[in-house]
């Protein structure tokens, strides 16, 4: 998966980088707009929501129409925080009126989706960045120098899990079990990324196999996934997600020919190594640093960590995670690539 053709590489010369923030939920009002709030460069310019009582706190214009905030709003990027069925639609208005776009994660829906989101960017010659944040953990990056210093030898294996209980009867989040707007269950919400972190870490993914099931939960996505990669590198890698387990668990292992590197719990500062044990703190927001460095790359006219090429390739490994499904069919598709076309 490649990104554009061409790509623009000047400057973004502005004193203050105008956001617009489609949708307040938990995530937006927990961490992304604090991170836009607290970002030195950046300023909140206007809020997209069904409900605009939710801005008043917030002191900014708010729209209930995203293609009236779009004519209006002088912003220079947008956050797309909306439900994913609506992120590939409002990503691609986004870029067509000349924004730069930050989305969350998944992608989209889909893989065709996802790739007409970058070919839209790719068009545009502005930004899309994708709100794959744990490719900027501290401890990720110290990983991934432990890697190539050969600390373990060759990398063949990396083991995630992320398991937790998920309860939809008081109606929150309803929307994330409902297929049509999420496009998935744990597998695109909880598994999406840790597969972009393993594809961060060991490249390009070549060959997936998926088991989807609903065992536990009354929902109509799967509430269990597990996925198996193989990537060009040689190394192969497990991903398991489930919204019924009563034991949390959030681990990340990297198995090598020499020893192995543990990050578990991925989201603490723990990293143990064969040199060692070291505690990494990531940043007290998780989506400052993103917001952050999408600021950086828009100004300094390169890509950001998470670009939508980069997240192109977790939307095909869900993709042929979903089609391969219960029966655990290996896919050997082609890895489709994004044109600058």
């Amino acid at each position: 998966m490649s990104a554009c053709a061409t790509k623009p590489t000047e400057r973004y010369h502005i004193d203050m980088f105008r956001w617009l923030v489609i949708g307040i939920g938990d995530i937006t009002t927990k961490r992304v707009l604090p991170a836009i709030l607290a970002e030195p460069r950046s300023v909140l310019g206007g809020i997209v929501t069904r409900d605009p009582a939710k801005a008043r706190p917030y002191g900014v214009p708010a729209w209930t129409d995203f293609a009236r905030a779009l004519a209006e709003c002088p912003a220079d990027a947008v956050y797309v925080a909306s439900p994913v069925f609506l992120h590939a639609p409002q990503t691609i208005a986004a870029l067509e009126a000349g924004k730069h776009v930050l989305c969350e994660k998944p992608m989209a829906l889909n893989y065709g989706e996802a790739l007409g989101m970058q070919k839209a960017a790719c068009a545009s010659g502005r930004s899309l960045g994708v709100a794959y944040y744990r490719r900027l953990y501290p401890k990720v990056a110290r990983a991934r120098q432990l890697i190539e210093s050969g600390a373990i030898g060759r990398p063949v294996l990396a083991e995630a899990t992320s398991h937790g209980w998920s309860d939809f009867a008081d109606g929150q989040r309803a929307w994330i079990a409902d297929p049509k707007q999420s496009g998935g269950g744990p597998l695109r919400d909880v598994a999406s990324h840790r597969i972009d972190l393993m594809n961060h870490l060991f490249g390009k993914p070549v060959r997936v196999s998926g088991h989807l099931s609903t065992l536990v939960q009354p929902v109509a996505v799967e509430d269990n996934a597990t996925v198996l990669i193989e990537y060009e590198s040689g190394v192969r890698g497990m991903v398991d997600v489930r919204w019924h387990s009563r034991v949390a668990r959030d681990e990340f292992r990297i198995r090598g020919t020499e020893g192995e590197i543990d990050l578990s719990p991925l989201n603490s500062p723990l990293l143990v190594h064969p040199q060692g044990t070291e505690a990494i703190a990531c940043h007290a927001n998780l989506h400052y640093p993103s917001i952050e460095d999408f600021v950086s790359a828009v100004r300094d006219g390169r890509d950001p960590v998470s670009t939508g090429a980069t997240a192109l390739p977790a939307e095909w490994v869900m993709e042929q995670a979903s089609s391969t499904g219960i029966s655990g069919t290996e896919s050997t598709a082609a890895v489709p690539r994004a044109s600058g076309n």
